[in-house]
């Protein structure tokens, strides 16, 4: 799907401001009615290209005096690239309507439990204003994962917002007097969260941390639990295991290593395929496999019918052997 359609909101960057030394915030004017919800995300469109990726909208609704996305530098990455190192104050960039179902306004309750790590904190960061804000009677415990002191972001914000907000920030490496030193196992998350189970849990941050911390709430009996992925799935190759894809533009098929995601295969080899969100959610990498075994991750946007008849979304697709396309 083209990206001038699914990105319709002109921006214009205000400022740019550093958080962290390879996290830095923009802060965009809309002068249209833009509404989305806090925790939310949108797809943003890269420079000229066709090309989109998501983005959390890290400002708070009814809070915020603009609209914020809060971007981490990834090495070689061309959407963090360009919004850190190319957008100046002045710039026009495009977004998508706001998406994703990662909201407190969403899943309301009287007692949360937000758990990041690294950049995961931008949508709990924006649903931590709107609750302190509008419901400011909820009870609200943040445990924050960060690879060193300098890493916290919004660290003044989060601090001023104490002792309404219970926070715990844990340092990998050279955790302060203030903090927690190490990593968080299931162990130290009993110990944070005696009330764990009375909880609404949401969870983001990179696939591995959000994949163990619902494995351990749900041990310790959390019931709601909801997850946002933020960073993109790691791709890298976990074996030496090669799969052959095929389809009819590439009959002979062409090599690509377990691990992969089904887009990330596709586009190696340079098969039509239409990729915003990367995050199962757009639904424009839908993709029929004919023959093959997989595993998926998000079905959000196919019918049962389409599923039937082997329609995937190819971020969110894992191949398990060779794959065959229609």
């Amino acid at each position: 799907m083209n990206s001038t359609i699914l990105c319709p909101w002109r921006m214009q960057v205000h400022h740019v401001q550093q958080e962290t030394p390879d996290v830095w915030t923009l802060a965009l004017i809309n002068h249209d009615f833009y509404r989305w919800q806090a925790g939310q995300f949108a797809l943003v469109k890269i420079g000229n290209s066709d090309e989109m990726r998501a983005y959390t909208l890290s400002s708070t609704p009814g809070q915020s005096a603009f609209i914020t996305l809060t971007v981490r530098q990834i090495e070689q990455g061309k959407g963090s690239g360009w919004l850190t190192r190319d957008v100046r104050p002045g710039n026009d960039i495009w977004l998508s309507d706001p998406q994703g179902e990662f909201s407190c306004q969403r899943h309301p309750a009287s007692h949360y439990l937000f758990l990041a790590a690294g950049c995961g904190i931008t949508p709990i960061m924006s649903m931590c204003r709107w609750l302190h804000a509008q419901r400011p009677a909820c009870s609200v415990q943040l445990v924050y994962s960060v690879r060193s002191p300098q890493d916290v972001i919004f660290a003044r914000e989060l601090s001023a917002m104490q002792p309404w907000l219970t926070l715990t920030i844990i340092a990998e490496n050279g955790a302060t007097q203030a903090m927690l030193d190490g990593r968080l196992d299931r162990a130290r998350l009993a110990a944070l969260v005696p009330d764990i189970h009375q909880r609404t849990v949401m969870i983001c941050g990179p696939e591995a941390y959000m994949a163990s911390v619902q494995q351990d709430a749900q041990a310790l009996g959390a019931e709601k639990i909801f997850t946002e992925q933020f960073t993109p799935v790691n791709e890298v190759a976990k074996e030496e295991t090669q799969f052959t894809l095929r389809s009819p533009m590439r009959l002979q098929g062409g090599t690509f290593p377990s691990g992969w995601s089904l887009l990330t295969a596709m586009e190696h080899h340079k098969l039509p395929v239409a990729a915003a969100c990367r995050s199962g959610v757009c639904g424009c990498c839908k993709t029929r496999v004919t023959e093959g075994r997989y595993q998926t991750r998000s079905q959000q946007t196919l019918s049962d019918t389409e599923i039937a008849q082997g329609y995937v979304l190819a971020c969110s697709c894992y191949p398990e052997s060779d794959i065959a396309l229609a």
